[in-house]
């Protein structure tokens, strides 16, 4: 039998893997528990893992199985998924119980992108993503933490992870990490100008930068997004 904190935990995961594909950080279900830690969440993670409602996968950040679920949880209409750190899709269960696979993979985060003024280029990783892959498509693929407020008509906020693929290439209106001068990397809009590059920003605060074609080395052009709240 579980607690109302490991039936609450259990439930928050469940929904949360459901909506976004996968599953929710530690601090994120440190507030939705009202904990004041996340050993907490810790002890209540190896409890419902203990009582085989849930199973860590190995090697994968933030990867959690949702085994089976209770029968309070079920007589709500709620049914268990999975998320898997990259194998193929599982077949369905014709059983109540049935387990969906939902396939995530980890993006390296190269450091922060300025929304705003650019900052110095960033090419250290600093930590790593897991992302759907259902929000990826061909090539190769990064993530990158925003900081500033220049886009933020265009939904994208201070503190997003924006997933990016990687490209030199660009149309008019794409949202791209763009290179200036070598030494100053940011995130805007870019549009073609009387053989000129427009880096526009989503802000009426922010001016937009007019640059010779030599000046801006497109980086890759912005597919996704993350946010926490």
């Amino acid at each position: 039998m579980l607690t109302k904190k490991q039936l609450d935990l259990l439930e928050f995961i469940h929904k949360r893997v459901q909506r976004d594909g996968v599953p929710p950080s530690f601090d994120e279900m440190k507030e939705a528990l009202d904990l004041r830690s996340k050993s907490g969440i810790h002890r209540l993670i190896t409890a419902l893992e203990e009582r085989g409602f849930i199973r860590r996968l190995a090697h994968r950040a933030r990867a959690l199985e949702i085994v089976k679920l209770p029968d309070s949880m079920i007589a709500k209409g709620f049914s268990p998924a999975v998320i898997d750190g990259g194998a193929a899709p599982a077949p369905k269960r014709p059983a109540a119980r049935a387990v969906e696979t939902i396939s995530a993979i980890e993006l390296p985060v190269m450091g922060r992108i300025a929304a705003g003024v650019p900052i110095a280029a960033i090419s250290e990783v600093s930590h790593h993503v897991v992302v759907p892959q259902t929000m990826l498509g061909s090539g190769e693929h990064y993530a990158l933490e925003v900081r500033g407020d220049s886009m933020i008509d265009a939904g994208i906020n201070d503190g997003d992870i924006v997933i990016i693929r990687e490209g030199s290439t660009a149309d008019n209106g794409d949202i791209v990490v763009a290179l200036v001068e070598e030494a100053e990397a940011t995130l805007k809009k870019f549009r073609r100008v009387n053989g000129m590059i427009a880096l526009e920003a989503a802000n009426p605060a922010y001016e937009t930068r007019i640059l010779r074609d030599d000046q801006v080395k497109v980086q890759g052009r912005l597919v996704g997004l993350i946010r926490s709240y």
